[in-house]
C-alpha cells in the first residue's frame, strides 16, 4: 500500500531517538525524547487550501523538523508514518 497525501499534507517518517548521550550514557526508553527530525516520504499537491494558495516547499527525501506533537500517526505495511500539514514543518535540515 502507498500513501498519497492530499492538499497541503506531508507524509514523514520520524528518525530514531538517540539511545546514548554525547558523553556515552545509555538512555532508558522512558528517558528518550520524542524525535522531531523526520524524513519526507510523500508530499501533497498543494493548491488552494482554506481559501489560500499553498505552494509546497518540501520534497520527498528532505530532512525536516516538525512541531513536537503535530500530525496524525498511521501504520502502513508495518512502518509508522506521521501525516502533518506543511505549516507544521518548521525547518528543512541541510
Amino acid at each position: 500500500m502507498k500513501l498519497k497525501p492530499l492538499g497541503d499534507r506531508v507524509v514523514v517518517k520520524m528518525t530514531e531517538a538517540e539511545e546514548t548521550t554525547s558523553s556515552g550514557i545509555f538512555l532508558a526508553g522512558s528517558a528518550k525524547e520524542k524525535p522531531e527530525v523526520a524524513e519526507v516520504v510523500a508530499v501533497g499537491p498543494g493548491g488552494v487550501v482554506d481559501g489560500k494558495e499553498v505552494v509546497m516547499c518540501v520534497k520527498p527525501g528532505d530532512k525536516v523538523i516538525t512541531s513536537k506533537y503535530a500530525g496524525t500517526q498511521v501504520k502502513c505495511d508495518g512502518v509508522e508514518y506521521t501525516i502533518v500539514r506543511q505549516s507544521d514543518v518548521l525547518a528543512i535540515v541541510e
